[in-house]
């Protein structure tokens, strides 16, 4: 008789439970893997691998930032700090399958400890929210309008884009091939961008990676410079989340001296990340060592160098080098014979104060926008310094400015604003007309597939009344997405520019009358429209076409928000050289803090609730109007109603 020993006993049971636990969580609904501290995945059973899509033999070579659209470093980092205290933390992020969908999770991470090491495990639930890209319907109606409506817009928002990639291009090109050095560095502290001009003032070998968090490009910056204090404090390990301005002169072993600047980059007021400006002072260095020595000397290397050198006594120039005469434009003799005012040719001037270690002043960085004695604007880099007791011009103090010429960097600078610009209203137009597609589209394209499902399972069940009132609903349905097509296509075509002003004669009163009757036949008469003529309207010179669109829409808006049985006033004021048209209702009113957006694309007012709309209509009327060569205003106040008047040039005849 054998009997097996305790431990072999045991070991038998864990291995058992490992196993029984393992198929219980390989079967499991929800998703459970495990992290380490730096995101890489150790273990993911079956439900991870099926909702994102990957096999387990790609997610664990992965890590967790490649599967969650929302991961940062600073806050996984935060989350792990959190993690710490509280042992649990549950929240709601985004995850991105192989294919490209994005769909929301609930996450639970717990700390737990394997073999004495932090391990991070994650419990994730898929949520049913809608996904956060457009999918194509189930079960949708095939509708050729549609694509034909929004083929125009796709091709405009395409041309945008293809005019911003255009200026990204330029802002590039520009930046390439600026005389200084730039660096890029965003908010967490990764370098973005920098220009071949960096590479060659470094002399970066090639096998070096340019980050931050590269040990070998670290130590290979501060094998190149004599101070590494200075270098890692000022430079390296600045934070980038700083709002304070630097200005530091780095000396090199090979005798160089790099002159760095940096200011925070905002966005939306928010400091999004940090650029550094680095240009070679090394000839200009040695200038201002010269000057120590003495004058005869200083004329000697100032006018060998690149750089602009002025030296003034009470603004007025005293000295200036060749150099300077190219940036001004002037002869030496205009700058220093002729009582010259250095003053006289700056538009604008920027102060940044750059101190000693010590704290006392030493110089000024100043950038100048100067105008040219040819009439061009140029901006110069310039460090300013007092030389009292340096150099002797007649006993009096003498200020010298050293200037290079940044106009390539200013013009950069303002072109990657402009593009910033550009690219945040697409993202808003982009994201205010998706919204507006799905908010729009969704309820008559569900009604569509429902009433159509019925239909196919009933139609020979049900009697012919049943069949047609569901029927009913499916033309109610198409003719919502058709109207709407069609107000998509008409503010396409008036942005493009596509539309034209073709007046003729008209007799207004008659005009007037029939779009009040086609408004009737419409809507089936459920709001009174009372017509109200002054003044001889029988023949006048307007584009029918152009006005028929903004009173239809006008009055179209004045029956929907009214409340009550209230009528609608058009009334139509025919003077000697114009036609006013004011359009009243006793409606809902239009707020104050909207009456200044109301004609912007896809804005609907604050106090709309439930009544559907585009907000696309009252955009279309501006845009006509402003082409026609009208006028338009409103005045409303909340709860008691809205006038909109349009005042429209004419010819009588």
């Amino acid at each position: 008789m054998i009997i097996e020993e305790p431990s072999s006993k045991f070991r038998l049971e864990l291995q058992q439970e490992l196993k029984v636990a393992q198929i219980l969580i390989n079967h499991a609904r929800d998703a459970a893997f495990c992290v380490e501290k730096n995101g890489q995945f150790l273990y993911v059973n079956n439900a991870t691998c099926s909702i994102v899509g990957y096999s387990r033999e790609e997610l664990l070579s992965m890590t967790l930032q490649d599967v969650d659209i929302n991961w940062k470093r600073q806050k996984w980092l935060g989350q792990w700090e959190l993690l710490k205290q509280r042992g649990s933390i549950s929240f709601e992020t985004s995850y991105q399958s192989k294919t490209g969908e994005v769909f929301a999770v609930e996450i639970s991470y717990i700390l737990e400890v394997l073999a004495g090491k932090q391990v991070c495990c994650v419990y994730g639930r898929r949520l049913n929210k809608d996904l956060l890209e457009l999918k194509p319907q189930q079960g949708r109606v095939e509708i050729s309008n549609l694509e034909d409506g929004l083929e125009e817009k796709v091709a405009e928002y395409q041309k945008t884009d293809d005019q911003l990639r255009t200026s990204l291009s330029l802002l590039n090109s520009t930046l390439e091939s600026t005389v200084n050095g730039i660096l890029a560095i965003n908010f967490e502290g990764e370098i973005l961008y920098y220009n071949q001009k960096y590479i060659d003032m470094w002399h970066l070998p090639s096998e070096v990676r340019m980050s931050r968090n590269c040990s070998k490009a670290k130590a290979f910056f501060e094998s190149q410079v004599k101070d590494v204090e200075l270098f890692r404090s000022q430079i390296w390990e600045f934070p980038t989340e700083s709002d304070s301005e630097t200005y530091v002169l780095l000396e090199l072993k090979d005798g160089r001296i790099f002159a760095h600047y940096s200011e925070p980059y905002r966005f939306n007021g928010n400091i999004i990340g940090r650029v550094w400006s680095i240009w070679d002072i090394t000839e200009s260095r040695r200038t201002e060592e010269a000057l120590k020595l003495n004058e005869a000397r200083f004329r000697t290397l100032a006018e060998n160098t690149e750089a602009g050198i002025f030296l003034l006594q009470e603004n007025k120039v005293c000295y200036a080098n060749r150099a300077a005469e190219m940036l001004t434009g002037y002869s030496i003799k205009e700058l220093v014979h002729n009582n010259f005012n250095f003053e006289q040719i700056i538009q604008v001037k920027q102060c940044r104060q750059v101190r000693k270690q010590n704290g006392e002043a030493s110089c000024e960085y100043q950038e100048m926008q100067i105008l040219t004695k040819q009439g061009w604007n140029l901006w110069l880099a310039c460090t300013i310094e007092q030389l009292h007791g340096v150099l002797d011009f007649a006993g009096k103090k003498v200020e010298m400015i050293t200037a290079i010429d940044i106009t390539d960097y200013k013009q950069a600078e303002s072109e990657l604003r402009q593009a910033l610009e550009q690219a945040r209203r697409l993202s808003e137009l982009r994201q205010r007309f998706v919204s507006m597609l799905c908010h729009q589209f969704r309820t008559p394209l569900n009604v569509v597939s429902f009433s159509s499902d019925l239909l196919r399972r009933n139609i020979h069940q049900w009697s012919e009344e049943k069949n047609r009132s569901y029927l009913d609903l499916i033309q109610h349905a198409v003719e919502q997405i058709s109207q709407l097509l069609d107000e998509i296509l008409l503010f396409g075509k008036a942005e493009a520019e596509k539309l034209k002003c073709e007046p003729r004669q008209l007799d207004l009163k008659q005009f007037c009358n029939d779009i009040i009757a086609q408004i009737y036949l419409a809507g089936g008469k459920q709001k009174a429209i009372n017509f109200i003529s002054e003044g001889g309207c029988s023949n006048r010179s307007v584009d029918p076409k152009l006005l028929h669109h903004i009173l239809t829409n006008l009055l179209s808006n004045a029956v929907k928000y009214s409340v009550g049985s209230n009528a609608v006033i058009l009334e139509l004021i025919c003077q000697e050289d114009d036609v006013i048209f004011k359009v009243k209702d006793k409606g809902i009113g239009i707020p104050v803090v909207d009456q200044q957006q109301i004609f912007e694309p896809f804005y609907r007012g604050s106090n709309i609730d439930s009544i559907p709309g585009t907000g696309l209509g009252l955009s279309i009327v501006k845009t006509l109007a402003d082409l026609h060569g009208c006028e338009i205003s409103l005045s409303s106040e909340v709860g008691v109603g809205t006038t909109f008047i349009l005042k429209v040039p004419s010819i009588k005849t």
